[in-house]
């Protein structure tokens, strides 16, 4: 039986990546084969692999124990950095490591382990497509923005609103679990996008 690695990844804190999990598994499944490991990571794609530990860990591992496929359910999962992505395929080649991309059903590999072009050249193309359709989302929102304030819109929290502690305690529920574990205000910070301010006032809670 032929045994695979799942890679799964979410970009937040309050994100799961259980789905992802049950996915793979079904898959894992459906072509017999057998999991030998799972990594799972909450970090957002856009960092450098180097940043990384789980990805890192993962090519460590299926090089020590010649597992020769990585399962994600989507290219994203990888990462939304183009050159990163292609990076961290470039590495499982070397090693002769097929990834199987489950939305698409492709692989990087052929069964003789050699470079599939055909999947090489889609992937390529995805991971740009989903490279420029992040941007156009975000010269949207910024187009947006600007032109709601150029029409006097007024930007934050309308005058007068203030959150309940409830409402905080439950919006922050995992930046103050994250707190009770110990773990630096600067480090939540990069791990969740929440302000160092905001995290200060989550730690006045516990």
């Amino acid at each position: 039986m032929e045994q695979v690695v799942l890679f799964c990844r979410v970009s937040t804190q309050i994100q799961d990546y259980e789905r992802q999990v049950s996915d793979l598994t079904l898959l894992a499944e459906r072509h017999n084969w057998s999991i030998a490991e799972t990594f799972t990571e909450k970090v957002s794609g856009a960092k450098k692999n180097e940043e990384r530990k789980e990805l890192t860990t993962l090519l460590a591992y299926v090089r020590v124990h010649n597992i020769n496929k990585v399962l994600v359910t989507e290219l994203s999962r990888l990462g939304r950095d183009t050159l990163q992505v292609l990076t961290a395929i470039e590495k499982l080649n070397k090693a002769k490591v097929s990834l199987y991309i489950m939305n698409y059903n492709i692989e990087t590999l052929t069964q003789d382990g050699k470079i599939n072009p055909m999947s090489q050249f889609m992937i390529t193309i995805l991971a740009e497509v989903a490279r420029m359709e992040r941007k156009t989302i975000k010269e949207r929102m910024e187009s947006g923005y600007n032109n709601f304030r150029a029409n006097n819109g007024k930007v934050g929290r309308k005058t007068g609103y203030r959150k309940s502690e409830e409402q905080f305690l439950e919006q922050y529920k995992d930046v103050i679990r994250l707190l009770k574990k110990g773990v630096s205000l600067r480090d939540i910070s990069n791990a969740t996008g929440i302000s160092v301010n905001t995290i200060r006032k989550c730690k006045t809670f516990i």
